[in-house]
């Protein structure tokens, strides 16, 4: 396997399941010499640094939640006691309430901006600091192909992976002086824990042995699939690319609708 991040260090969100998890897996298998994995939950660090440390990088465990934005500041700068060099950020957790717009608390709108928006912001801004010191770096989110329109019932959540993509292209062009680049993945439709905690494993299991007709590749994306858009996009192959939304949705926002038949 290559070996595109011999000796980086990467700090990832979410790490502790899903796309976070196999994205710093990958990482990994791939030559980084550090992960700092950030999660609310310790359970979900403690059974995936393993993993991590098997092809020989270092799991940083950070145990902390992201909808308070001193301790996104705080994530950050434990990276940067243990190495001052911070390589890649993958900007990855996220939070969702199912609300209709009209009935929609202020509380709920206020949880999920703190963790999918406020927290990206303070993360990246800090890792910009320190990057700028050090030669530059790669600044990853997860933002959503909800972005571009919106499922009802998460406002909150649509409304802040399009702030993200908006927010990937301001570090992008005032970051660039500084060799920093910034980019988003935005995952289609996914088979990952947070999808069974919204549909329930019934379902999910159903589309996954029957596939996922809405999708025009008939099935949902992998952890994999997500992964490897971020480790593309954290790469030297993608050196000039930079303000960039990765849509990774097996054709789904390219398709308009079909004729009805009758």
């Amino acid at each position: 396997m290559d070996k595109r991040f011999e000796g980086r260090n990467v700090f990832i969100t979410g790490a502790g399941s899903g796309f976070g998890r196999k994205t710093a897996q990958r990482f990994a298998e791939e030559g980084a010499a550090t992960i700092y994995m950030v999660d609310y939950n310790q359970e979900r660090l403690d059974a995936t640094a393993p993993s991590i440390e098997e092809h020989g990088a270092t799991a940083v465990k950070i145990n902390t939640d992201l909808s308070v934005m001193e301790n996104c500041a705080d994530a950050i700068a434990q990276a940067l006691a243990h190495d001052p060099k911070l390589d890649v950020l993958v900007a990855n957790a996220g939070a969702w309430v199912d609300e209709p717009f009209i009935e929609h608390s202020d509380d709920s709108w206020r949880r999920v901006l703190s963790v999918n928006l406020d927290a990206y912001y303070v993360l990246a801004q800090r890792a910009a600091k320190a990057m700028k010191e050090t030669g530059g770096g790669v600044i990853l989110f997860t933002a959503s192909i909800v972005a571009q329109g919106h499922g009802r019932g998460f406002t909150a959540y649509c409304v802040s992976k399009a702030g993200l993509i908006s927010l990937a292209k301001a570090i992008a062009v005032e970051c660039a002086p500084y060799n920093i680049r910034a980019n988003c993945v935005s995952p289609g439709p996914a088979d990952t824990q947070q999808s069974v905690d919204l549909v329930g494993l019934k379902l999910m299991e159903k589309w996954r042995t029957e596939g996922f007709p809405a999708v025009p590749m008939n099935r949902l994306a992998s952890d994999e699939d997500i992964a490897n858009g971020f480790l593309y996009l954290a790469s030297d192959d993608a050196k000039y690319v930079s303000g960039i939304n990765l849509v990774v949705d097996g054709a789904l926002t390219a398709q308009t609708y079909d004729v009805p038949e009758s």
